[in-house]
């Protein structure tokens, strides 16, 4: 062998640089060759000699037994070269002085040495230094001088194999001596490094699961195999008892693998491949693996088998000096292999007459399944078909839509139309169940606080006669009319209500009774003879057909005088719509059509002008007269022709009665009172004056109109005394009357019932005589004698100091609380006021039956004076009978009938409910090319979460449009629910149903069909059903809270702003914008308080918590399930359910709780 001349060089030049220094032993110089045939726990390691040169000193213990035995290692070499050896001349030339200078330091070590080493002292092994070489090719690590071995073998110079399993490492157990490894469950072979299963390798890949033991032989990272050898030829050679095996492994990054012969499962010789490529064949019918390594270099383990062990085969010199590569090794499909290099297989065939060395072979690699060879991502659903049929779905959504609403525009505008066909008793069943009612009411009172708004008004109305009541700002008027209605009132009221001379209930009073306001409030968006329809339709009795609920209403509007206008839509302020006029006789037939006993106005004629108030006036004039109704109204101040309608009068003056009784008997009692109107007055004017001018006031004017001269006064009275028979005769048929012929205030052909001016004139002078014969019983104030005129203080000096006028201001500030007392004082004590209260009496006792037969058929009058049966206030026979009440339409019935109309607002105000849609569509269009396909990765998580959290927040603030839509209806509701339309609960269903339906359920569905295709979100049906469930959920929620606000909160301002508030809550307390788990523990409760929380947990948990996302780490595309990153981020992977139910319950609430404020708190309170 070459490398013995070279060590037999070293050796003489050793001994002659360095001589023996004792007996002890023999200090020689060996080269750092691998393999030396000096066993290395044979050798010391000197200290004092480590750091000459590139040589390496030890010591070889003095025994004349290690020299003997190199010298016969040496006499073979020789006979080798004799008998045609590969050892060569030149290393044989130094045999001789090798040996001289063995021998020689044999001598001079027995001379005298340092002290021996002790025996049970191993020594150190170092594998920067020579003699202590790695084994397997092992690289030494520099910094500790200590063999970096390679899987599945240990040892200082890992050649000791070891057991247990891979992904122990260090941990991993050394093989005994004469012993056979154990491995683990899931592993195999003769050093424990093939994995057998899937579940082993977890602990082998970076992410700590979805691992796989991959057994396909392809080298991916570091591949081991282990392979039994199936040559028959070695086999036989060997023995039974001694199989031959191979262990294999290469890696990928370094281009490297190793191989180790096993005989009997000890290791006999291992080779190590470098420059290796790794291919795959993958074929029709099979796979092909193959490795080829360009180089290759081999070594026996000395004394093994097939290297020397027992005078057997050595062939460490072949495999040395003869195999350099390259190297093949192939695989197919069965694992059968076959390992090819020249040299080899030259030997193979000599020796054993076979090509190659062929193998059986188990492979086992642990990777991430994702790294596994012909491992593809499934790539993402192509979801262009889908896309547009999204689109083409929602286009087609749009049209029929469109259609839909022209139909019932073009339906509803014919509604109405055409010849009602109604059988007889059907046309007669409303007037024929129909009973008169007369109203009374008795010392009516109402405080407010400690203010007594009203006191002791009594007055009696009936049927087909028009009461109204008078009087100036602030007098009472509309508190006494409220009262009357049975309004809700917030303060005290005292006093009595009867009808026909019985108390009634107030949910059958309410039935028997209309109310109009003084505002028109309509629905804009309804027609005339819709609006009139739905009242007829909520009220009127419920096996009424619904032709001749129809008919009904055909017939109010021509009476009325608005069937020309039927189909107008009523129109919102400063839009083209139908007159103010107009829109007040709509309101009044919205209470006609049911053809109510009693209908009360307030304020019929405000803001109308002379024209159109007089014909509203005249047309509940005719309806009381000819259809034996009651009416009672409150005026302001109506011109003559319009105060003449009225049949029964109210006057007030800061909530005293200053008159109550009938009209034409007015001029009358003022006369008696010391205050006839003057010439050429209007009455109604004079009255209010009378009752709103103090002393100071009167004074003042009456100033004012002459100068400061008493006798101007007087010219100007003289002058109103002049006209004032004139004006009497005039309005009220006074004496000037008599001699004309009777002339109707009206024509006869529009009020045929009125009463003639002769018959006015008549009855005033008989009541102007019984005024005067009470006058002298009448107290007057401050001790004024009858004939004096209490209400206009004069000063008969005509004094112009007006320095004195002002000092004298608290003297005529109570002069004129005496003279609204002097008025107050001289009704009650006036006939008139007694013959009410005594007909209400009678009326009360009739009623009841308590009147004997025999009974003062006058009415019990007190004053013993007979007044005439033709002007005492009486109740005929017709209205002492109870009230006429009946079923009004079911709450099933109120449902449909407010669905309808409730439809028919929004599609005939679609911009609503088409910027929804429009919205809807255009911003899914948006997000879909934004999020376009968004990849299974880190940032596609990123973008699913904000698509999630945009369609949130967009359909979220979208609700805050239901807040304006409540805000405008909530006067109606309020004074349709008063006059008994319909319940609370049906007006609520509907208009939740039909805002939920149209803007909260169909605006999500439009968005979520575009969005979830092209966004590419996850499959699968049912994931796309939880989808939907949940954004419709959360926009129900969503319009729930806005609602339960519009309605808690009266000012849209005030709304918005709290509902915005809730939003931006909500959406803080979500999930995206503050990790959950970073809130504070005493704050984390808020969290169950976000309807935001709950649907974007719920959308993530649908759309991740079955999704690999793939994150690039570890040079790996590792595959991370979607439930790690929900938790990083604080969602609950199973909470999905349970959000779904929490949304639930919150829809719920506050559904329940707008409902409930509804009920118990938006009500009229006046």
């Amino acid at each position: 062998m070459r490398w013995i001349s070279t060590s037999a060089l070293l050796l003489v030049l050793a001994g002659a640089l360095w001589p023996a220094t004792g007996p002890a032993g023999l200090i020689t110089t060996v080269n750092a060759k691998p393999n030396s045939d000096i066993p290395p726990q044979d050798h010391q390691y000197s200290p004092t000699l480590a750091s000459r040169g590139n040589a390496a000193l030890f010591r070889v213990p003095g025994s004349s037994n290690s020299v003997n035995q190199l010298a016969a290692a040496l006499d073979r070499v020789k006979r080798s070269r004799s008998s045609g050896g590969i050892v060569n001349s030149d290393s044989m030339s130094l045999a001789n002085p090798l040996m001289s200078t063995i021998e020689a330091a044999g001598a001079a070590g027995a001379a005298g040495a340092p002290p021996r080493r002790p025996e049970d002292c191993p020594p150190c092994f170092n594998c920067l230094l020579d003699a202590f070489p790695c084994s397997h090719f092992a690289p030494c690590n520099a910094y500790d001088g200590r063999c970096t071995c390679p899987p599945g073998f240990a040892g200082d110079n890992c050649s000791v194999p070891v057991c247990g399993a891979l992904p122990d490492g260090r941990d991993r157990p050394q093989r005994e001596d004469g012993e056979k490894c154990k491995c683990k469950d899931g592993w195999t072979g003769i050093n424990c490094n093939v994995c057998q299963s899937d579940d082993v390798c977890n602990a082998l890949v970076p992410t700590g699961k979805n691992a796989t033991c991959y057994q396909g032989g392809l080298t991916v990272i570091e591949n081991f195999q282990q392979c039994d050898v199936t040559n028959r030829k070695i086999l036989d050679t060997l023995g039974p008892g001694q199989p031959p095996a191979i262990t294999f492994s290469c890696n990928q990054q370094n281009k490297t693998c190793d191989f180790q012969f096993w005989v009997d499962e000890e290791e006999s010789f291992y080779c190590h491949l470098d420059e290796c490529a790794f291919g795959q064949d993958i074929q029709y019918d099979k796979t092909l693996t193959s490795y080829k390594c360009n180089k290759i270099k081999c070594s026996c383990i000395p004394d093994r088998m097939l290297c020397g062990k027992d005078g057997s085969v050595n062939i460490d010199e072949f495999l040395e000096e003869e195999i350099h590569g390259p190297a093949d090794f192939e695989c197919n499909d069965d694992n059968k292999c076959v390992f090819q290099e020249p040299a080899m297989n030259e030997l193979i065939m000599t020796m054993f007459g076979d090509p190659a060395i062929y193998l059986k072979c188990n492979a086992g690699e642990c990777l991430h399944y994702t790294q596994v060879p012909g491992f593809a991502r499934p790539p993402k659903p192509d979801y262009t078909m889908a896309i547009i049929l999204s689109v083409a779905g929602v286009l087609l959504f749009l049209v029929c839509l469109a259609l839909g609403v022209c139909y019932l525009a073009k339906r509803s505008g014919s509604s109405g139309n055409g010849y009602i066909s109604l059988p007889d008793d059907e046309a007669a069943k409303l007037m024929a169940e129909h009973i008169p009612a007369t109203l009374m009411f008795k010392q009516m009172g109402y405080t407010v606080g400690e203010k007594e708004v009203l006191r002791q008004v009594s007055g009696l109305v009936k049927p087909g006669q028009v009461m109204a009541i008078m009087g100036a700002s602030g007098a009472g008027k509309t508190s006494l009319l409220d009262i009357l209605a049975r309004r809700h009132k917030s303060g005290t009221i005292h006093g009595h209500i009867y009808v026909n001379g019985r108390t009634v209930s107030s949910s059958e009073y309410k039935r028997v009774v209309g109310y109009v306001d003084q505002e028109d409030t309509l629905m804009s968006t309804l027609t005339v003879y819709e609006t009139i329809l739905y009242s007829a339709m909520l009220r009127l009795p419920r096996d009424m057909s619904v032709e001749a609920k129809r008919y009904r209403v055909m017939e109010t509007m021509s009476e009325l005088g608005i069937l020309s206008i039927k189909d107008m839509r009523i129109g919102a302020s400063g839009q083209r719509s139908i007159s103010g006029g107009e829109k007040r006789r709509v309101s009044i037939a919205c209470e006609l059509v049911t053809s109510p006993s009693i209908l009360f106005l307030d304020e019929p004629t405000s803001g109308l002008d002379s024209y159109n108030a007089y014909n509203v006036v005249e047309c509940l004039v005719t309806l009381a007269r000819n259809y034996n109704r009651t009416v009672v109204c409150t005026i302001h101040q109506p011109r003559s022709n319009i105060f003449a309608l009225f049949d029964q009068l109210v006057l007030m003056a800061k909530g005293h009665l200053i008159y109550s009784g009938e009209t034409r008997l007015l001029s009358a009692h003022l006369r008696s009172l010391g205050h006839p109107c003057p010439e050429g007055f209007n009455i109604a004017d004079y009255m209010l004056d009378l009752t709103m001018y103090s002393g100071k006031s009167a004074s003042r004017a009456a100033a004012n109109v002459t100068g400061d001269s008493g006798a101007g006064l007087e010219n100007m009275l003289r002058q109103r005394h002049a006209v004032q028979d004139e004006q009497e005769a005039r309005l009220y048929g006074g004496p000037s009357a008599l001699s004309g012929p009777p002339v109707p205030l009206l024509g006869s052909d529009r009020l045929p019932r009125f009463t003639r001016a002769s018959s006015m004139a008549d009855d005033t002078r008989q009541w102007e005589s019984e005024l005067a014969s009470r006058e002298q019983d009448r107290p007057r104030p401050n001790g004024a004698s009858p004939g004096e005129n209490t209400t206009i203080g004069i000063d008969p000096a005509g004094s112009s100091d007006r320095e004195a006028d002002r000092a004298a201001t608290a003297e005529e500030e109570a002069a004129a609380d005496a003279h609204l007392l002097s008025l107050v004082d001289g009704f009650k004590t006036s006939p008139i006021s007694a013959d009410i209260e005594q007909a209400i009496d009678f009326a009360v006792q009739s009623a009841t039956g308590s009147v004997p037969n025999g009974g003062d058929s006058n009415g019990g009058a007190s004053n013993g004076r007979s007044t005439p049966a033709s002007q005492r206030p009486s109740v005929d026979a017709a209205s002492g009978k109870a009230v006429a009440t009946y079923r009004r339409a079911s709450w099933w019935s109120q449902f449909k009938i407010l669905a309808d109309r409730t439809l028919k607002n929004i599609y005939r105000d679609p911009m609503l409910m088409l910027s929804h849609y429009v919205m809807s569509i255009f911003l899914g269009l948006l997000c879909g090319a934004l999020f376009f396909k968004v990849t299974n990765d880190i940032p596609g998580f990123q973008n699913r979460m904000g698509v999630f959290f945009f369609m949130c927040a967009l359909f979220g603030f979208s609700c805050l449009s239901i807040l304006p839509s409540f805000a405008h209806e909530r006067i109606l509701f309020v004074r349709e629910r008063a006059n008994g339309y319909y319940s609370p609960f049906t007006y609520f269903l509907s208009k939740v149903m039909f805002d939920i339906v149209p803007l909260r359920v169909i605006p999500p569905i439009l968005m979520g069909l575009i969005i979830y295709n092209m966004v590419g979100l996850v499959e699968g049906w049912t994931e796309f059903a939880k989808f939907f469930l949940v954004l419709v959920l959360f926009n129900i929620v969503a319009s729930g809270i806005c609602l339960m606000i519009g309605i808690v909160f009266e000012a849209v301002g005030v709304a918005n702003l709290m509902s915005s508030l809730v939003m931006l809550f909500s959406m803080l307390f979500g999930g995206l914008l503050l990790n959950k788990e970073s809130i504070p523990e005493q704050l984390s409760w808020l969290q169950k308080l976000s309807f935001f929380n709950f649907a974007f947990e719920a959308l993530l948990v649908n759309e991740i918590t079955f999704l690999q996302l793939v994150q690039k780490e570890y040079g790996l595309e590792i595959d991370v399930p979607g439930a790690v990153i929900l938790s990083t981020f604080g969602f609950n992977s199973g909470a999905y359910w349970k959000d779904v139910q929490n949304l639930g319950i919150m829809a719920a609430t506050f559904f329940t709780v707008a409902f409930l404020w509804l009920q118990f708190r938006v009500n009229e309170r006046r």
